[in-house]
Protein backbone atom coordinates (compact mmCIF):
# COMPACT_ATOMS: atom_id res chain seq x y z
CA UNK A 1 0.00 0.00 0.00
CA UNK A 2 1.32 3.54 -0.69
CA UNK A 3 0.32 6.82 -2.72
CA UNK A 4 -0.47 4.87 -5.92
CA UNK A 5 -2.69 3.09 -4.31
CA UNK A 6 -4.65 6.12 -2.92
CA UNK A 7 -4.18 7.38 -6.15
CA UNK A 8 -6.07 4.37 -7.84
CA UNK A 9 -9.28 4.98 -5.27
CA UNK A 10 -9.36 8.47 -6.03
CA UNK A 11 -10.11 7.64 -9.45
CA UNK A 12 -12.57 5.45 -8.22
CA UNK A 13 -13.96 7.86 -5.90
CA UNK A 14 -13.97 10.51 -9.01
CA UNK A 15 -16.11 7.71 -11.96
CA UNK A 16 -17.75 6.35 -9.38
CA UNK A 17 -19.16 8.58 -6.85
CA UNK A 18 -18.05 6.27 -4.20
CA UNK A 19 -16.86 8.23 -0.82
CA UNK A 20 -12.79 7.77 -0.71
CA UNK A 21 -13.69 7.03 3.47
CA UNK A 22 -16.06 4.79 2.47
CA UNK A 23 -13.89 2.92 0.06
CA UNK A 24 -10.80 2.56 2.44
CA UNK A 25 -13.21 0.85 5.30
CA UNK A 26 -14.43 -1.70 2.83
CA UNK A 27 -11.23 -2.71 1.88
CA UNK A 28 -9.82 -2.85 5.26
CA UNK A 29 -13.47 -5.19 6.36
CA UNK A 30 -12.41 -7.29 3.01
CA UNK A 31 -8.52 -7.64 4.15
CA UNK A 32 -9.78 -8.76 7.72
CA UNK A 33 -12.28 -11.35 6.01
CA UNK A 34 -9.39 -12.37 3.60
CA UNK A 35 -6.86 -12.56 6.77
CA UNK A 36 -9.21 -14.61 8.56
CA UNK A 37 -10.11 -16.94 5.70
CA UNK A 38 -6.17 -17.73 5.85
CA UNK A 39 -5.24 -18.46 9.05
CA UNK A 40 -8.49 -19.72 10.81
CA UNK A 41 -11.34 -18.05 11.87
CA UNK A 42 -10.53 -17.61 15.28
CA UNK A 43 -8.88 -14.61 14.89
CA UNK A 44 -9.21 -11.07 16.56
CA UNK A 45 -7.46 -9.29 13.81
CA UNK A 46 -7.37 -5.34 13.25
CA UNK A 47 -6.35 -3.95 10.34
CA UNK A 48 -6.09 -0.64 9.56
CA UNK A 49 -5.09 1.76 6.53
CA UNK A 50 -3.21 4.90 6.65
CA UNK A 51 -5.37 7.81 5.30
CA UNK A 52 -2.49 10.27 4.64
CA UNK A 53 0.31 7.78 3.22
CA UNK A 54 -1.86 4.36 2.27
CA UNK A 55 0.74 2.32 4.81
CA UNK A 56 -1.31 -0.66 6.06
CA UNK A 57 -0.88 -1.95 9.56
CA UNK A 58 -2.14 -5.19 11.22
CA UNK A 59 -2.50 -6.24 14.87
CA UNK A 60 -3.85 -9.18 16.40
CA UNK A 61 -5.78 -8.90 19.43
CA UNK A 62 -4.95 -11.29 22.63
CA UNK A 63 -6.06 -11.89 25.92
CA UNK A 64 -4.06 -12.47 28.50
CA UNK A 65 -4.78 -15.67 30.50
CA UNK A 66 -3.50 -18.10 33.39
CA UNK A 67 -3.85 -20.91 31.19
CA UNK A 68 -4.12 -20.73 27.00
CA UNK A 69 -7.00 -22.95 25.70
CA UNK A 70 -7.66 -20.73 22.34
CA UNK A 71 -4.47 -20.16 21.28
CA UNK A 72 -5.31 -17.55 18.30
CA UNK A 73 -7.98 -15.52 20.58
CA UNK A 74 -5.53 -15.62 23.64
CA UNK A 75 -1.62 -15.73 25.25
CA UNK A 76 -0.14 -16.40 28.25
CA UNK A 77 1.37 -13.83 31.12
CA UNK A 78 5.01 -14.96 30.03
CA UNK A 79 4.65 -14.27 26.49
CA UNK A 80 2.57 -11.12 27.14
CA UNK A 81 5.50 -9.76 29.43
CA UNK A 82 8.04 -10.12 26.39
CA UNK A 83 5.61 -7.20 24.25
CA UNK A 84 4.67 -5.13 27.19
CA UNK A 85 6.49 -4.91 30.39
CA UNK A 86 3.32 -3.95 31.70
CA UNK A 87 0.93 -7.25 30.86
CA UNK A 88 -1.08 -8.11 33.34
CA UNK A 89 -4.01 -11.04 33.51
CA UNK A 90 -7.30 -10.14 31.51
CA UNK A 91 -5.77 -7.77 29.67
CA UNK A 92 -5.80 -6.98 26.13
CA UNK A 93 -2.44 -7.08 23.95
CA UNK A 94 -2.32 -6.07 20.39
CA UNK A 95 0.55 -7.50 18.78
CA UNK A 96 1.31 -6.31 14.92
CA UNK A 97 1.60 -8.66 12.19
CA UNK A 98 4.35 -7.96 8.75
CA UNK A 99 2.38 -7.27 5.98
CA UNK A 100 4.24 -10.32 4.17
CA UNK A 101 1.84 -12.41 5.64
CA UNK A 102 -0.43 -12.24 3.25
CA UNK A 103 0.16 -15.23 0.77
CA UNK A 104 -1.00 -14.98 -2.89
CA UNK A 105 -4.01 -16.62 -2.14
CA UNK A 106 -5.00 -14.33 0.19
CA UNK A 107 -3.85 -11.54 -1.83
CA UNK A 108 -6.26 -12.85 -4.36
CA UNK A 109 -9.08 -12.92 -2.04
CA UNK A 110 -8.87 -9.96 -0.54
CA UNK A 111 -8.78 -8.74 -4.34
CA UNK A 112 -12.48 -10.38 -4.66
CA UNK A 113 -13.29 -8.98 -1.59
CA UNK A 114 -12.19 -5.29 -2.16
CA UNK A 115 -14.42 -5.31 -5.71
CA UNK A 116 -17.74 -7.26 -4.09
CA UNK A 117 -17.00 -4.67 -1.20
CA UNK A 118 -16.71 -1.63 -4.12
CA UNK A 119 -19.83 -2.68 -5.84
CA UNK A 120 -21.90 -2.70 -2.84
CA UNK A 121 -21.13 0.15 -1.25
CA UNK A 122 -21.43 1.90 -5.01
CA UNK A 123 -25.10 -0.39 -4.58
CA UNK A 124 -25.97 1.57 -1.47
CA UNK A 125 -24.90 5.06 -2.85
CA UNK A 126 -27.55 4.71 -5.94
CA UNK A 127 -30.08 2.98 -3.72
CA UNK A 128 -29.84 6.07 -1.59
CA UNK A 129 -29.82 8.40 -4.71
CA UNK A 130 -32.69 6.96 -6.48
CA UNK A 131 -34.98 6.37 -3.42
CA UNK A 132 -35.13 10.30 -2.55
CA UNK A 133 -36.88 10.51 -5.89
CA UNK A 134 -39.78 8.87 -5.82
CA UNK A 135 -42.72 11.13 -7.13
CA UNK A 136 -41.01 12.58 -9.30
CA UNK A 137 -39.82 12.60 -13.15
CA UNK A 138 -36.48 11.27 -14.36
CA UNK A 139 -35.19 10.78 -18.02
CA UNK A 140 -33.09 8.86 -19.33
CA UNK A 141 -32.44 6.56 -22.73
CA UNK A 142 -34.25 3.61 -24.34
CA UNK A 143 -32.40 1.04 -24.36
CA UNK A 144 -34.44 -2.55 -25.61
CA UNK A 145 -37.71 -3.87 -24.76
CA UNK A 146 -37.23 -7.00 -22.84
CA UNK A 147 -40.69 -9.21 -22.38
CA UNK A 148 -42.84 -6.42 -22.71
CA UNK A 149 -40.62 -4.56 -20.15
CA UNK A 150 -39.52 -1.42 -21.46
CA UNK A 151 -35.35 -0.94 -20.36
CA UNK A 152 -34.27 3.01 -19.72
CA UNK A 153 -30.49 3.94 -19.26
CA UNK A 154 -30.66 6.08 -16.38
CA UNK A 155 -26.80 6.58 -16.16
CA UNK A 156 -26.04 5.13 -13.15
CA UNK A 157 -28.66 2.72 -12.53
CA UNK A 158 -31.11 1.10 -14.76
CA UNK A 159 -35.03 1.83 -15.22
CA UNK A 160 -37.85 -0.60 -16.35
CA UNK A 161 -41.60 0.14 -17.37
CA UNK A 162 -43.56 -2.85 -17.03
CA UNK A 163 -46.02 -3.08 -19.27
CA UNK A 164 -48.91 -2.30 -16.66
CA UNK A 165 -47.27 1.46 -16.66
CA UNK A 166 -47.12 1.94 -20.30
CA UNK A 167 -49.26 3.70 -22.66
CA UNK A 168 -51.32 2.21 -25.02
CA UNK A 169 -50.50 4.34 -28.03
CA UNK A 170 -46.77 4.85 -27.04
CA UNK A 171 -44.40 2.96 -28.59
CA UNK A 172 -40.31 4.01 -28.41
CA UNK A 173 -37.18 3.20 -30.25
CA UNK A 174 -33.77 2.33 -28.96
CA UNK A 175 -31.46 5.59 -28.05
CA UNK A 176 -35.40 7.66 -27.88
CA UNK A 177 -35.07 9.97 -24.85
CA UNK A 178 -38.01 9.50 -22.52
CA UNK A 179 -39.32 11.16 -19.62
CA UNK A 180 -41.19 8.81 -16.64
CA UNK A 181 -42.14 9.14 -13.54
CA UNK A 182 -39.89 7.06 -10.55
CA UNK A 183 -42.32 4.85 -8.57
CA UNK A 184 -40.47 2.86 -6.25
CA UNK A 185 -36.76 2.27 -6.18
CA UNK A 186 -35.89 -2.00 -5.78
CA UNK A 187 -32.91 -4.12 -4.97
CA UNK A 188 -31.86 -6.86 -7.07
CA UNK A 189 -28.92 -9.07 -7.86
CA UNK A 190 -27.87 -6.33 -10.63
CA UNK A 191 -28.13 -4.01 -8.07
CA UNK A 192 -30.67 -1.13 -7.42
CA UNK A 193 -33.62 -1.38 -10.27
CA UNK A 194 -36.20 1.71 -10.71
CA UNK A 195 -39.66 1.23 -12.25
CA UNK A 196 -40.93 3.48 -13.85
CA UNK A 197 -44.70 4.79 -15.44
CA UNK A 198 -45.76 6.62 -18.30
CA UNK A 199 -49.66 5.52 -17.09
CA UNK A 200 -50.02 7.32 -13.71
CA UNK A 201 -51.68 10.33 -12.73
CA UNK A 202 -48.88 11.10 -10.69
CA UNK A 203 -47.05 11.58 -14.09
CA UNK A 204 -49.46 13.60 -15.61
CA UNK A 205 -48.88 16.13 -12.10
CA UNK A 206 -45.78 16.19 -12.94
CA UNK A 207 -46.14 17.26 -16.63
CA UNK A 208 -48.11 19.91 -15.42
CA UNK A 209 -45.53 21.11 -12.84
CA UNK A 210 -43.30 21.52 -15.39
CA UNK A 211 -45.33 23.69 -17.49
CA UNK A 212 -47.55 25.63 -15.08
CA UNK A 213 -45.19 27.70 -12.74
CA UNK A 214 -48.75 28.40 -10.68
CA UNK A 215 -48.95 24.67 -10.15
CA UNK A 216 -45.47 24.37 -9.02
CA UNK A 217 -45.38 27.04 -6.77
CA UNK A 218 -48.38 26.65 -4.74
CA UNK A 219 -50.91 29.16 -6.28
CA UNK A 220 -53.10 26.29 -7.67
CA UNK A 221 -53.95 23.25 -6.32
CA UNK A 222 -54.11 19.97 -8.04
CA UNK A 223 -57.21 18.29 -6.24
CA UNK A 224 -58.19 15.23 -8.38
CA UNK A 225 -57.09 13.62 -11.60
CA UNK A 226 -57.80 10.67 -13.55
CA UNK A 227 -56.61 8.45 -16.39
CA UNK A 228 -56.88 5.91 -18.90
CA UNK A 229 -53.34 6.04 -20.39
CA UNK A 230 -52.88 6.83 -24.14
CA UNK A 231 -57.15 7.82 -24.55
CA UNK A 232 -57.99 10.39 -22.52
CA UNK A 233 -57.25 12.21 -18.45
CA UNK A 234 -59.62 14.67 -16.66
CA UNK A 235 -57.55 17.07 -13.78
CA UNK A 236 -59.73 19.20 -11.49
CA UNK A 237 -58.07 22.09 -10.33
CA UNK A 238 -58.29 24.98 -7.90
CA UNK A 239 -56.87 28.26 -7.42
CA UNK A 240 -56.09 29.55 -4.03
CA UNK A 241 -55.50 32.95 -5.34
CA UNK A 242 -59.16 34.88 -6.64
CA UNK A 243 -57.37 36.91 -9.19
CA UNK A 244 -55.72 33.97 -10.85
CA UNK A 245 -57.92 31.75 -13.06
CA UNK A 246 -57.25 27.82 -12.05
CA UNK A 247 -58.39 26.14 -15.72
CA UNK A 248 -56.91 29.37 -17.66
CA UNK A 249 -53.58 29.29 -16.10
CA UNK A 250 -52.99 25.33 -16.91
CA UNK A 251 -54.42 25.78 -20.58
CA UNK A 252 -52.00 29.06 -21.14
CA UNK A 253 -51.86 31.54 -23.41
CA UNK A 254 -53.50 29.56 -26.86
CA UNK A 255 -53.35 26.46 -25.54
CA UNK A 256 -49.87 26.39 -25.43
CA UNK A 257 -49.41 24.64 -21.94
CA UNK A 258 -51.67 22.22 -22.28
CA UNK A 259 -50.80 21.39 -25.95
CA UNK A 260 -46.68 20.62 -24.38
CA UNK A 261 -48.31 18.08 -21.73
CA UNK A 262 -50.31 16.35 -24.67
CA UNK A 263 -47.39 16.10 -26.79
CA UNK A 264 -45.69 14.58 -24.08
CA UNK A 265 -48.41 11.31 -24.26
CA UNK A 266 -48.30 11.46 -27.47
CA UNK A 267 -51.63 12.89 -28.09
CA UNK A 268 -53.85 12.01 -25.49
CA UNK A 269 -57.09 14.10 -24.57
CA UNK A 270 -56.84 16.38 -21.51
CA UNK A 271 -60.24 18.00 -19.80
CA UNK A 272 -58.88 20.60 -17.58
CA UNK A 273 -61.97 21.46 -15.03
CA UNK A 274 -62.68 23.80 -12.32
CA UNK A 275 -62.53 22.11 -8.69
CA UNK A 276 -65.61 22.69 -6.74
CA UNK A 277 -66.61 22.01 -3.12
CA UNK A 278 -70.54 21.42 -4.45
CA UNK A 279 -71.32 18.13 -5.33
CA UNK A 280 -73.79 19.02 -8.07
CA UNK A 281 -71.42 21.11 -9.55
CA UNK A 282 -68.79 19.50 -9.34
CA UNK A 283 -70.47 16.59 -11.19
CA UNK A 284 -71.70 18.48 -13.77
CA UNK A 285 -68.48 20.18 -14.81
CA UNK A 286 -66.60 17.06 -14.61
CA UNK A 287 -68.85 15.94 -17.81
CA UNK A 288 -67.24 18.48 -19.87
CA UNK A 289 -67.03 19.18 -22.69
CA UNK A 290 -70.83 18.14 -22.52
CA UNK A 291 -73.35 20.37 -21.32
CA UNK A 292 -75.66 19.63 -18.69
CA UNK A 293 -78.73 20.87 -17.57
CA UNK A 294 -79.50 19.15 -14.75
CA UNK A 295 -78.19 17.10 -11.31
CA UNK A 296 -80.11 15.50 -9.12
CA UNK A 297 -78.23 13.29 -6.05
CA UNK A 298 -79.39 10.55 -4.38
CA UNK A 299 -77.70 10.74 -1.42
CA UNK A 300 -78.34 7.21 -0.13
CA UNK A 301 -77.34 5.26 -3.64
CA UNK A 302 -74.19 7.73 -3.95
CA UNK A 303 -76.02 8.26 -7.19
CA UNK A 304 -76.02 11.56 -9.55
CA UNK A 305 -79.01 11.97 -12.29
CA UNK A 306 -77.75 14.08 -14.74
CA UNK A 307 -79.63 15.54 -17.57
CA UNK A 308 -78.42 16.63 -20.99
CA UNK A 309 -79.67 18.35 -23.73
CA UNK A 310 -80.67 15.46 -26.73
CA UNK A 311 -78.18 16.35 -28.85
CA UNK A 312 -75.38 16.22 -26.31
CA UNK A 313 -76.03 12.99 -25.31
CA UNK A 314 -73.07 10.86 -27.00
CA UNK A 315 -71.18 13.69 -26.09
CA UNK A 316 -71.61 13.33 -22.20
CA UNK A 317 -71.32 9.71 -22.86
CA UNK A 318 -68.18 9.65 -24.46
CA UNK A 319 -66.94 6.70 -26.54
CA UNK A 320 -67.90 3.58 -25.33
CA UNK A 321 -68.41 5.54 -21.90
CA UNK A 322 -65.37 6.41 -21.67
CA UNK A 323 -66.08 9.84 -20.58
CA UNK A 324 -68.82 9.28 -18.38
CA UNK A 325 -66.36 6.31 -16.57
CA UNK A 326 -64.16 8.67 -15.96
CA UNK A 327 -66.19 11.65 -14.52
CA UNK A 328 -67.55 8.90 -12.04
CA UNK A 329 -63.92 8.37 -11.01
CA UNK A 330 -63.34 12.24 -10.56
CA UNK A 331 -66.19 12.83 -8.63
CA UNK A 332 -66.59 9.79 -6.29
CA UNK A 333 -70.58 9.56 -7.41
CA UNK A 334 -72.48 7.12 -9.66
CA UNK A 335 -73.41 9.12 -12.58
CA UNK A 336 -76.51 7.92 -15.01
CA UNK A 337 -76.83 10.21 -17.98
CA UNK A 338 -80.24 10.80 -19.45
CA UNK A 339 -80.97 13.48 -22.36
CA UNK A 340 -83.90 15.59 -21.81
CA UNK A 341 -87.05 13.30 -23.54
CA UNK A 342 -85.57 10.13 -21.36
CA UNK A 343 -85.35 12.07 -17.92
CA UNK A 344 -89.15 12.96 -18.91
CA UNK A 345 -90.00 9.49 -19.31
CA UNK A 346 -88.09 8.40 -16.80
CA UNK A 347 -89.87 10.45 -13.74
CA UNK A 348 -93.18 10.03 -15.13
CA UNK A 349 -92.36 6.32 -14.96
CA UNK A 350 -90.78 6.73 -11.09
CA UNK A 351 -93.88 8.73 -10.44
CA UNK A 352 -96.16 5.21 -11.17
CA UNK A 353 -93.95 3.75 -9.60
CA UNK A 354 -93.89 5.64 -6.56
CA UNK A 355 -97.77 5.85 -6.79
CA UNK A 356 -97.71 1.90 -7.19
CA UNK A 357 -95.55 1.63 -4.03
CA UNK A 358 -98.04 3.83 -2.15
CA UNK A 359 -100.61 1.92 -3.08
CA UNK A 360 -98.85 -1.18 -2.11
CA UNK A 361 -97.70 0.08 1.35
CA UNK A 362 -101.54 0.67 1.82
CA UNK A 363 -103.05 -2.75 1.34
CA UNK A 364 -99.90 -4.24 3.02
CA UNK A 365 -100.67 -1.75 6.07
CA UNK A 366 -104.18 -2.91 5.87
CA UNK A 367 -103.80 -6.80 5.62
CA UNK A 368 -101.45 -6.09 8.81
CA UNK A 369 -104.17 -4.46 10.54
CA UNK A 370 -106.65 -7.47 9.38
CA UNK A 371 -104.25 -9.95 10.51
CA UNK A 372 -103.91 -8.54 13.81
CA UNK A 373 -107.78 -8.22 14.40
CA UNK A 374 -107.83 -12.14 13.28
CA UNK A 375 -105.53 -12.77 15.61
CA UNK A 376 -107.02 -11.01 18.55
CA UNK A 377 -110.36 -12.71 17.92
CA UNK A 378 -109.27 -16.17 17.49
CA UNK A 379 -107.25 -15.27 21.05
CA UNK A 380 -109.12 -17.27 23.64
CA UNK A 381 -111.36 -15.11 25.96
CA UNK A 382 -110.35 -14.73 29.62
CA UNK A 383 -112.86 -14.35 32.22
CA UNK A 384 -112.39 -12.20 35.06
CA UNK A 385 -114.11 -13.68 38.01
CA UNK A 386 -114.89 -10.46 40.47
CA UNK A 387 -113.69 -10.77 44.18
CA UNK A 388 -116.53 -10.60 46.77
CA UNK A 389 -116.89 -7.36 48.38
CA UNK A 390 -116.20 -7.25 51.97
CA UNK A 391 -119.38 -6.45 53.42
CA UNK A 392 -118.66 -4.40 56.51
CA UNK A 393 -121.51 -4.58 59.11
CA UNK A 394 -123.14 -1.21 59.83
CA UNK A 395 -122.71 0.35 63.05
CA UNK A 396 -126.24 0.92 64.49
CA UNK A 397 -126.16 4.82 65.42
CA UNK A 398 -129.19 6.10 67.87
CA UNK A 399 -131.60 7.88 65.88
CA UNK A 400 -132.74 11.17 67.96
CA UNK A 401 -136.57 11.10 68.26
CA UNK A 402 -138.36 13.00 65.45
CA UNK A 403 -141.66 14.91 66.44
CA UNK A 404 -143.75 15.58 63.61
CA UNK A 405 -144.77 18.99 64.82
CA UNK A 406 -147.37 19.17 62.04
CA UNK A 407 -149.47 16.13 63.45
CA UNK A 408 -148.63 16.66 67.21
CA UNK A 409 -151.80 18.15 69.13
CA UNK A 410 -150.96 21.08 71.25
CA UNK A 411 -152.11 19.52 74.26
CA UNK A 412 -148.07 18.27 74.36
CA UNK A 413 -146.89 20.66 75.76
CA UNK A 414 -149.23 20.65 78.42
CA UNK A 415 -150.09 24.32 78.84
CA UNK A 416 -153.22 24.79 81.03
CA UNK A 417 -153.72 28.34 80.30
CA UNK A 418 -153.62 29.21 77.44
CA UNK A 419 -155.59 32.44 76.14
CA UNK A 420 -157.95 32.82 73.32
CA UNK A 421 -156.78 33.76 70.26
CA UNK A 422 -158.79 35.69 67.37
CA UNK A 423 -158.63 35.07 63.71
CA UNK A 424 -155.47 36.77 62.95
CA UNK A 425 -153.81 35.04 65.36
CA UNK A 426 -152.03 35.31 69.08
CA UNK A 427 -153.90 38.26 70.82
CA UNK A 428 -151.17 37.90 74.40
CA UNK A 429 -148.56 35.16 75.26
CA UNK A 430 -149.71 32.06 77.40
CA UNK A 431 -148.61 32.28 80.94
CA UNK A 432 -145.35 30.26 81.33
CA UNK A 433 -143.60 30.98 78.24
CA UNK A 434 -141.48 33.92 76.92
CA UNK A 435 -142.78 35.67 74.20
CA UNK A 436 -139.83 34.79 72.21
CA UNK A 437 -140.61 31.27 72.72
CA UNK A 438 -144.13 31.72 71.76
CA UNK A 439 -142.92 32.83 68.37
CA UNK A 440 -140.61 29.88 67.71
CA UNK A 441 -142.90 27.22 68.55
CA UNK A 442 -145.62 29.34 65.99
CA UNK A 443 -143.16 29.40 63.07
CA UNK A 444 -142.20 25.61 64.17
CA UNK A 445 -145.65 24.34 64.15
CA UNK A 446 -146.12 26.72 60.75
CA UNK A 447 -149.07 29.00 59.86
CA UNK A 448 -151.91 26.30 59.17
CA UNK A 449 -151.29 24.02 61.94
CA UNK A 450 -151.99 27.33 64.16
CA UNK A 451 -155.12 28.30 61.85
CA UNK A 452 -155.89 24.54 62.64
CA UNK A 453 -156.18 24.89 66.22
CA UNK A 454 -157.88 27.71 65.88
CA UNK A 455 -160.83 26.40 63.75
CA UNK A 456 -161.09 23.78 66.42
CA UNK A 457 -161.09 26.31 69.19
CA UNK A 458 -163.81 28.10 67.73
CA UNK A 459 -166.27 25.41 66.60
CA UNK A 460 -166.03 24.38 70.63
CA UNK A 461 -167.08 27.87 71.33
CA UNK A 462 -169.70 27.64 68.53
CA UNK A 463 -170.72 24.45 68.75
CA UNK A 464 -171.75 25.86 72.90
CA UNK A 465 -173.35 28.80 71.98
CA UNK A 466 -175.64 26.76 69.27
CA UNK A 467 -176.42 24.50 72.57
CA UNK A 468 -177.00 27.34 74.86
CA UNK A 469 -179.09 28.83 72.47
Amino acid sequence: MNTDFLSALKQIERERNIPMDMLLRAIEDALVAAYKRNFGPNQNVIIEIDRSSGELHIWQRKLVVPEVEEPGLEMSLEEALEFSPEADIAMEIDIEVPNDTFGRIAAQTAKQVIVQRIREAEREIVYGEYVKREGELISGTVQRYEHRNLLIDLGRAEGVIPPSEQAHNEWFRQGDRVRAYVMEVKTSVRGPQVVLSRAQPGFLVELFKMEVPEIRHGIIQVKAVVREAGFRSKIAVKSLDSAVDPVGACVGPKGSRVQAVVDELRGEKIDVIPWSDDPITLVANSLQPARVLRVTLYEEERLALVVVPDSQLSLAIGKEGQNARLAARLTGWKIDIKSESQARDFLEQEAKIREAREKQRAVQVAAAAAKEAADAAARPKVEVVAKPAVVVPAVPVEEEEVIDMKTVSPDYFEINDLQEVDEEGYDSTPVGIDPKEAFSVANVLGKSAVDDHDDRGRGKKRGRGKGDD
